[in-house]
């Protein structure tokens, strides 16, 4: 069995689903609402537990009601929780997320200040026992401790390289596979030309470097060769997740030794058919409905 670490923040997303993303102050009517447990890394552990990996899942909560929400729910999509730090007296990490009747979103993450940033106690894990270590931009301290001992280990690692207000060059150098979101590549490099992006981004690292463009598919650096596979097409019905469901797809796939192009095909697979149901996680399919949709393109 493929054995996953994902590392960095678990948050309780509350989405608020509208005909049309507000454009002004106002009050606005939402058709639908759901409480669900987001967040880039805990997502991307859903998502590959749902494909039949091996999954820990290590980032911090608080002892609040909603850290032990969010504990339940990665525990009830098979994910493992052993290696998670309940923080005493701390409120855990939320976020607001609008949908629009097209499924595109607008988030507002809120990161509980009352998490400590401190990764240290990480230096008690063994992240050997691991095909691959995924983690996200959002918990820094964590992805660099995280990096640093499974590359230590030999152990393959993949970054969700999203937006965060912090420099994340050194977050990409000890990545093997950098995969950014278009926004996080425009603010590391300076630029929104995605394939001048992409090279800038190769220097940093002596790892794979790509970029999600949603329905414009995805771009990826190899042998200094731009390469390109177009979105797969299917209903639209909210975006939210999507981005971290393919990370998490793709370090299963890659920690299966796969081809870089077939790696990148299968999590464009899995991501696209999360789009086809409401919330983050609930559509995220498994491996046998992934090769159904995926038999359609051959």
């Amino acid at each position: 069995m493929t054995r996953i670490a994902c590392v960095g923040i678990t948050v309780l997303d509350r989405i608020w689903y509208l005909t049309d993303l507000p454009k002004e102050g106002g009050k606005y009517v939402a058709g639908d609402y759901k409480e669900v447990g987001g967040g880039p890394a805990a997502t991307a552990a859903v998502a590959a537990a749902r494909l039949g990996a091996q999954v820990d899942f290590i980032g911090r909560v608080g002892d609040d009601d909603t850290g032990n929400r969010l504990l339940a729910e990665l525990e009830e999509y098979g994910v493992n929780t052993r290696y998670m730090r309940i923080i005493k007296g701390a409120r855990s990490s939320q976020s607001a997320v609008l949908v629009d009747g097209a499924g595109e979103r607008i988030i507002a993450n809120y990161p509980s200040p009352d998490l400590p940033a401190s990764a240290d106690w990480l230096a008690a894990i063994d992240f050997g026992q691991w095909d691959a270590v995924l983690a996200d931009v959002r918990w820094h301290d964590g992805a660099k401790q995280a990096f640093t001992l499974a590359r230590a280990k030999g152990v393959p690692t993949v970054l969700d390289a999203d937006v965060t207000p912090q420099d994340i060059g050194e977050l990409v150098a000890l990545s093997d596979h950098a995969v950014f979101s278009a926004p996080g590549l425009a603010r590391l490099t300076g630029t929104s030309d995605a394939p001048v992006a992409l090279k800038k981004a190769q220097t940093l690292t002596n790892g794979h470097v790509y970029v999600t463009q949603g329905a414009q598919g995805c771009l990826w650096l190899e042998n200094a060769r731009l390469h390109h596979l177009p979105a797969l097409h299917v209903d639209v019905v909210d975006t939210t997740g999507a981005g971290d469901v393919f990370h998490g797809a793709l370090a299963v796939s890659l920690a299966q030794n796969n081809a870089t192009e077939e790696a990148i095909r299968f999590a464009s697979a899995v991501a696209a058919l999360k789009c086809t149901r409401p919330g983050g996680r609930a559509g995220i399919p498994d491996c046998d409905q992934t090769r159904s949709f995926l038999s359609l393109y051959v």
